[in-house]
């Protein structure tokens, strides 16, 4: 029997700002950000939105596009890193937003019986949701799990990171059908405990916090979502694992420079053209070429030879990031959806061609594997109509997005929004403090 993922679905927010716009207010000159790094436009969530709605968006449109009777499936397993408590799974509000929606056609709980939870390591948190699916259905072929990857990128007003910002959901069917692709039992895999990037809880004390009541504790914890990072080192580290974990990839597969095997490389992109910036090493490892030095690094990706291999294998993964932004754990879903959609859309038959990726989550892990799309790939793909979806969203200005940004807003920009989305959070009753409320739009 074969496994793999049986369709796919996504949503990303109806705002977005010009990345224009953005680098002129921070005097940064555009072309630097457009052409050096590959970024047009940031997705951004609206007042309503969180990574809980962009999950329930995706898993619904999953469910409804591809005619899925949401009894057969036996678990929904979240990849994300932006998770709404530290207790109740991200997943739970996902699924029960769903639920509330499948209610009149399937009856009161249709997922009673769905066993499900989140997966957190930084971006490649539905990466080991996957792998942990795939691994389910393999003992269990009669049986169906839902991958989810749902995030958002949210970095401090001003900072390097800022411009890298992003958000959105994919969710995937994962069973021994799989028409979108076949994903072959290999894993490359590599960890280090790192520093690179991480979100800790910041300590106040009470002596910090103008105007604090008697009653006010001496020491508080706060969390939020914008991450302590070190973008050089992390672009390192990232560069180590996924060598590491190719190489162990090799290892294990007994595959010989098995990159050249593959259609497309799938990266986890944190922006648009990260991932053939960090391919360079490997790239010249394979080839014997010289790499030590910056001016040999230099060398190799400005060659002809590693142009004509972007343009070949990881260009068109690149499209759908350049217009979104850093999804964190959905991104490497999104670029394979950005991949097959320009395939599909340029009439190409991939049916039998392999496919790489290289996933990869600070912290830090890597885990490289592959799969064959499937010779059913396109009427999965013909759901989807990627790019034109990402052509109706709404164009914020820059005073509306640091807005957005800093919660300062009471209600959403977009107005005529239709979907689920956040109705309430508890304030008053001593039990129920912070439960969150949402509710559905059509």
């Amino acid at each position: 029997m074969t496994f793999g993922i049986e369709s796919a679905s996504y949503y990303v927010p109806s705002l977005y700002l010009e990345i224009k716009d953005l680098a002129e207010k921070r005097g940064i000159e555009p072309a630097k950000l457009e052409k050096g790094l590959g970024l047009h436009k940031m997705g951004f969530p609206d007042v309503h939105e969180d990574a809980a709605t962009f999950a329930a968006e995706a898993l619904l449109k999953l469910i409804k596009d591809y005619n899925i009777n949401p009894k057969e499936i036996s678990r929904i397993y979240l990849g994300t890193e932006s998770a709404l408590d530290a207790s109740k799974p991200t997943a739970s509000y996902a699924m029960q937003m769903v639920e509330k929606v499948l209610e009149a056609e399937y009856g009161a709980r249709c997922f009673k019986n769905c066993d499900v939870v989140d997966m957190t390591f930084a971006c490649i948190g539905a990466v080991d949701a996957l792998q942990n699916s795939l691994d389910f259905v393999r003992a269990h072929p009669d049986k169906k799990a839902v991958v989810i990857a749902s995030d958002y990128a949210k970095y401090e007003l001003d900072s390097s990171g800022e411009y890298t910002q992003g958000g959105g959901a994919v969710a995937v069917l994962v069973s021994s059908k799989p028409d979108l692709i076949e994903i072959e039992n290999n894993w490359g895999v590599a960890t280090e405990s790192v520093f690179d990037f991480f979100k800790p809880r910041r300590h106040f004390k009470k002596e910090d916090v103008k105007n604090a009541p008697e009653n006010f504790p001496e020491k508080i914890e706060i969390f939020t979502d914008e991450p302590v990072f070190d973008g050089q080192y992390s672009n390192q580290c990232y560069q180590d694992r996924i060598r590491e974990a190719y190489n162990h990839y090799k290892e294990i597969s007994g595959k010989d420079k098995p990159y050249e095997a593959w259609k497309y490389l799938i990266f986890h992109l944190p922006y648009a053209f990260h991932g053939k910036r960090v391919f360079t090493e490997i790239y010249s490892l394979e080839n014997g070429l010289s790499y030590e030095t910056p001016e040999e690094q230099k060398a190799v990706a400005k060659s002809e030879g590693y142009i004509q291999f972007i343009n070949d294998k990881i260009e068109k993964s690149q499209r759908a990031s350049s217009e979104i932004g850093n999804m964190y754990t959905a991104s490497i879903f999104m670029a394979l959806l950005s991949a097959l959609q320009t395939s599909f859309n340029e009439n190409e038959d991939l049916a039998g061609q392999e496919i790489g990726f290289l996933g990869y989550g600070s912290g830090s892990k890597s885990k490289v594997f592959a799969g064959k799309v499937s010779q059913n790939w396109k009427n999965v793909v013909s759901k989807w109509d990627l790019f034109e979806g990402l052509k109706k969203r709404k164009p914020i200005d820059f005073e509306t997005y640091e807005k957005l940004h800093r919660k300062q807003m009471q209600s959403s920009a977009n107005t005529n929004y239709k979907g689920f989305g956040l109705k309430s959070v508890e304030l008053e009753d001593p039990v129920l403090k912070g439960a969150r409320y949402y509710e559905y739009q059509n």
